[in-house]
C-alpha cells in the first residue's frame, strides 16, 4: 500500500478541528488570523463568524470559487478513501470512525464553498514560500496538513524558507501542525534542523503538546514567537 496520497490533498477540515490542533482559545481569535494554505477548510468562515478578520491563502483558489467548491468536494471522498484503507494507522478517538470523518468533512466542505462564494475577498490565490502579505500584517498564523506532511517533496530549504516566510507576516505567534508526514513518519531530525536555523535568526521556536491526535503520534504543533517574547 502506497505512504503517498499523490497529489496534494485540499481538505475540508472543520472550525473544531483546528481548535484542537492548534489549541486556540477565544483570545485567539480577536484579531486577524491567516489560514495559510487553507484548503477547503471551514475555519475561515466559521472565524469570520465569530469576530475574526480572517483570511485563507492557497494556491487552488486561483480557480473560480465554483470551480474551487467543486473540487474540494470531490476531495473529501478522495481523502475519505485513503483514511479508509488505513483506519490503523489514526486515532478515533475525536472523529469516531471514518464515516462520521466523512460527513463532518462533507459538512465542512459546504460552509467553506457557501463562504468563498459569499465573500471571496477572504481567500487569497497565494503559495509559500512567497506570500502577497506585508510584514507582520496578521496577529496569529496557522499552517496545517503542508510542511512536515508532504517531506517526501518539500525539502529542508523549502521548508525553512516557508517558515521564514509566514515568521515575516505575522506579528503575532506563527503555529504549525502537525509535525510529521503524511504517511505518520516521524520527521524529529527535519524538525531539529529547522528550529535551529530558526534559532539562528532570533527566532524563539518551540514544540507544543495540543489537545488532538488523530495521526499517531501527530500530538503536537510548532509555535513561532514573534521576537522578544
Amino acid at each position: 500500500m502506497s505512504d503517498s496520497i499523490g497529489e496534494y490533498l485540499v481538505s475540508a477540515r472543520s472550525f473544531a478541528e483546528y481548535s484542537a490542533f492548534f489549541d486556540l482559545g477565544e483570545d485567539d481569535l480577536r484579531g486577524s488570523v491567516l489560514d495559510c494554505p487553507g484548503g477547503g477548510a471551514s475555519f475561515t468562515a466559521t472565524a469570520a463568524s465569530r469576530g475574526a478578520d480572517a483570511i485563507a491563502a492557497d494556491p487552488a483558489y486561483a480557480d473560480p470559487p465554483a470551480e474551487v467548491a467543486a473540487r474540494v468536494r470531490a476531495e473529501v471522498d478522495r481523502g475519505g478513501a485513503w483514511v479508509t484503507a488505513r483506519t490503523g494507522r489514526y486515532e478515533w478517538g475525536f472523529h469516531h470512525d471514518p464515516e462520521t470523518l466523512t460527513r463532518g468533512r462533507a459538512e465542512s466542505a459546504r460552509l467553506f464553498a457557501a463562504d468563498i462564494t459569499a465573500h471571496p475577498d477572504c481567500y487569497r490565490f497565494a503559495a509559500l514560500p512567497e506570500l502577497p502579505f506585508a510584514d507582520e500584517a496578521f496577529d496569529l498564523v496557522l499552517s496545517s496538513h503542508f510542511l512536515f506532511t508532504y517531506a517526501d517533496r518539500l525539502d529542508r530549504d523549502f521548508h525553512l524558507a516557508a517558515l521564514r516566510e509566514l515568521r515575516r507576516v505575522a506579528r503575532g505567534q506563527v503555529r504549525v501542525f502537525p509535525l510529521v508526514d503524511q504517511a505518520g513518519g516521524r520527521l524529529d531530525g527535519l524538525v531539529d534542523d529547522l528550529v535551529r536555523a530558526l534559532t539562528a535568526d532570533d527566532v524563539r521556536a518551540e514544540r507544543r503538546r495540543v489537545p488532538y491526535e488523530f495521526q499517531r503520534g501527530a500530538d503536537t504543533m510548532l509555535v513561532l514567537h514573534p521576537p522578544g517574547r
